[in-house]
This record gives structure tokens, C-alpha cells and sequence, in this order.
């Protein structure tokens, strides 16, 4: 179901953003169990329901971080924060995407935060997603921007040379994510390595490349999310759009 709620004036992709995510956030009531995103997008989101606590106009919110860094927003913001152990079901989570296709499958992780993002969204009665109209996509993969996959670093190369065989018939290209000013190998919040995919043709049933990624020993985690998000909020140079599965 598809509803478009209000026209904009032309706005640049912050601007986007920061709509797409206000509006997730009217979905945040008090007493809610929240898990709270990461990226520049749910960064926004995680501003705002900081702002409102301080307003009061909710309260009796707990926060679950997907990330040490949106751990830190919220601890400067007075949200209040938990975990998963504490509350293994979460009311809401909000958080932005790399890319969203026509039936709402995500490509989540160009931040580094994919498998605690994952963690605390698959544990959500309702995930709602916030995006800029340039991350919809007809496939995932489709933007020809990473599609990122959280490895151990003992022998990163070998499970890197079987992630891009594994995908040979798209047109694979495996990388290890560096630090830009450096060079060293970027770590995850949980001491891993990122290894980006990149596709130049679609890589077909998305549940079966799941499967054969998991399957590989080294891989901890995907940056697929599918048949998670139940919103996704797009906010485009015409006005926001609301899509629901």
C-alpha cells in the first residue's frame, strides 16, 4: 500500500532525510522499547525523539542502540538506554537504508553497523525505515554500491575469494573496506572486518543468495534485510510517500 502525504519544495538529500525521519517518529509513543538506528538518516530520527523527551511530550522511552556510535548520541540527548538481554522484544525500531527495492528488501551496512542493526531490528514488532528517494532501487544491488558482508579477519581473503566465486555469475567484484586515511582494514563495533560486494547484474532469488552466504564459514553476517521492514518512509522532491507491507 502506497499513500503520499504532503508536497515539498524542491529540498537537497539532508533535507530529505530529515523529513523522512521526523515523520518515522510519529510513530514513537510513550513507553515504547525503541531501537534506534544508524547512519546520517536515523541519526535525525534519534535527535528528534531526544528533542521530544526534553519537550515531554513522550516519556517512559527506552532506547537500544544499533551502534557504540548512536549509543553515544542517545547517552548526550538523555534517552534512556537498554539491550536486547533486558528486552528481547522491541515495540519499534527506526532506521534509514543503502538501498530498498519494490517489495521493501533492504541493503543495510555502507555504515558498518549491519549485524547489530540486524540483531535489535529482527527482535522489533514493527520496523519502520526512512530513506531519500535516490536509495529506491529495482533490485538490490541495483545501485552498484556495496552490498556489504561482516567477516571474521583470520583469513579474510579466502572468505573474500568465495564470496565473489559465489556470485561469479553476476559479475562479482569482492573488497575488503579499508579506512581512507590509513588504509588499514575498517573494524565493525564487534572487531570484524566488512567485505563490499559489488554487482554488475541482478543476483537473483534473494532468500537462496542468503542462504549460501550464511553458509560459508567466516561470514557472520549479510547485509540483506528481507522481510523485515514493515514501513518505509521516502521522502522525495514531491512530498513524502509512505509505503506499508
Amino acid at each position: 500500500m502506497v499513500a503520499t502525504i504532503s508536497e515539498s519544495p524542491v529540498l537537497n538529500q539532508d533535507e530529505l532525510k530529515k523529513i523522512a525521519a521526523y515523520k518515522a517518529v510519529e510513530y514513537v509513543e510513550s513507553g515504547m522499547v525503541l531501537g534506534l538506528g544508524t547512519g546520517s538518516t536515523a541519526y535525525y530520527a534519534v535527535n528528534r525523539i531526544g528533542e521530544l523527551l526534553k519537550q515531554g511530550k513522550l516519556n517512559n522511552i527506552t532506547g537500544i542502540p544499533t551502534s557504540k556510535k548512536t549509543e553515544e548520541q542517545a547517552i548526550s540527548l538523555g534517552i534512556p538506554l537498554s539491550d536486547l538481554d533486558a528486552h528481547p522484544v522491541l515495540d519499534l525500531a527506526i532506521d534509514g537504508a543503502d538501498e530498498v527495492d519494490r517489495y521493501l528488501n533492504l541493503v543495510k551496512g555502507r555504515g558498518g553497523s549491519l549485524l547489530r542493526e540486524k540483531m535489535v531490528e529482527g527482535a522489533c514488532r514493527k520496523f519502520v525505515v526512512i530513506v531519500d528517494e535516490s536509495k529506491m532501487v529495482m533490485n538490490l544491488g541495483g545501485s552498484g554500491l556495496a552490498m556489504p558482508v561482516e567477516i571474521v579477519p583470520f583469513c579474510w581473503n579466502f572468505t573474500a575469494t568465495r564470496l565473489q566465486n559465489l556470485f561469479a555469475d553476476a559479475g562479482c567484484v569482492a573488497k575488503l573496506r579499508r579506512v581512507a586515511e590509513t588504509g588499514k582494514p575498517f573494524l565493525t563495533d564487534n572487531a570484524n572486518y566488512i567485505v563490499d560486494l559489488y554487482f554488475e547484474r541482478e543476483i537473483g532469488d534473494l532468500k537462496v543468495a542468503s542462504d549460501e552466504i550464511l553458509r560459508l564459514a567466516g561470514v557472520v553476517e549479510h547485509g540483506m534485510f528481507i522481510d523485515m521492514a514493515t514501513t518505509v518512509i521516502v521522502a522525495g522532491e514531491c512530498g513524502i510517500t509512505v509505503r506499508n507491507k
